[in-house]
């Protein structure tokens, strides 16, 4: 039995250190840039701010839910695959900061059901992450928010 647990314990334990995969969203993001037309929002008022996503928990300037039916899935894209598909066209200014040190592109959807109240369902999509895990954009609007993992 103890090589058993051993080898159980030594598995843990690389799980523990092992490096966040790119579809890993779970952090405090800091917003520090838009590029695009925004139609009624002020970019300059949402510069500065965070936006937090922590397992159920979600709290910021774009997307809020208090463990009420939290999930959120990914699709990944080769990089070519995503600049050519016409749902991501407003991306196509941010091509160069967006695959620095990257060959995918993560789509994301989060979603809150409310708690069973509709009027507290909410959609944050797309949030869009790279492989260097340090950089993340939101379509908002006619624009594109760049948010940045310190």
């Amino acid at each position: 039995m103890k090589p058993v647990s051993t080898i159980l314990a030594a598995a843990f334990g690389a799980l523990l250190f092992t490096p966040a995969q790119a579809d890993f969203i779970d952090t405090r993001w800091s917003v520090v840039g838009f590029t695009g037309e925004a139609w009624f929002i002020d970019p300059q008022s949402v510069i500065g701010q965070s936006q937090t996503f922590n397992r159920g928990y979600a709290e910021g300037v774009f997307y809020n839910c208090d463990y009420a039916g939290q999930s959120s899935s990914y699709t990944p894209y080769d990089n070519d695959t995503f600049f050519t598909n016409p749902e991501f066209e407003l991306f196509l200014p941010l091509r160069e900061e967006m695959t620095l040190s990257s060959e995918t592109l993560f789509v994301h959807r989060v979603t809150c059901e409310g708690g069973g109240n509709p009027a507290k369902r909410h959609v944050m999509y797309p949030f869009v992450t790279n492989e260097a895990r340090k950089s993340a954009w939101y379509l908002f609007e006619g624009g594109v928010f760049s948010l940045y993992n310190p």
